[in-house]
């Protein structure tokens, strides 16, 4: 007798990706982006630590668009995770886990996460004078 060829369980395939499962996956994501940070954070107070040379040499490689895209992408993945983990801290409570109340304050998570950290790049480009 011949099995059929179906999964043992349900994958990724059976399912639509919805919100809930993305900002799951981002939190996972953004919280190893900010193990990952905190190394850049410890080697800049090595620099900063060490020697003028050595921090002017960080300085420059963080002053580079790629260096620039790490520290966008570090501060991103910060408010991300903080709003995000407020969120989860609220469901702790027991709040939030309509339908409705999910998607939601997915929404909320994300356009203020956006907002925030470009408010935080503003202001650090103006406390610098550069724009």
């Amino acid at each position: 007798m011949s099995k059929p060829q179906r999964p043992l369980s349900p994958h990724l395939q059976v399912y639509r990706l919805k919100l809930h499962m993305v900002m799951s996956g981002l939190h996972r994501i953004t919280g190893l982006a900010l193990g990952v940070g905190a190394f850049v954070l410890a080697w800049w107070a090595t620099a900063l630590a060490t020697s003028e040379d050595y921090y002017e040499f960080f300085e420059s490689l963080m002053a580079h668009p790629i260096g620039r895209l790490v520290l966008f992408g570090f501060s991103f993945a910060l408010i991300f995770h903080a709003l995000n983990g407020i969120r989860h801290l609220l469901w702790d409570t027991g709040r939030g886990f309509e339908k409705g109340q999910v998607k939601t304050s997915g929404i909320i998570v994300i356009i203020l996460t956006i907002i925030l950290t470009v408010a935080v790049w503003v202001l650090a480009y103006m406390q610098a004078g550069k724009i």
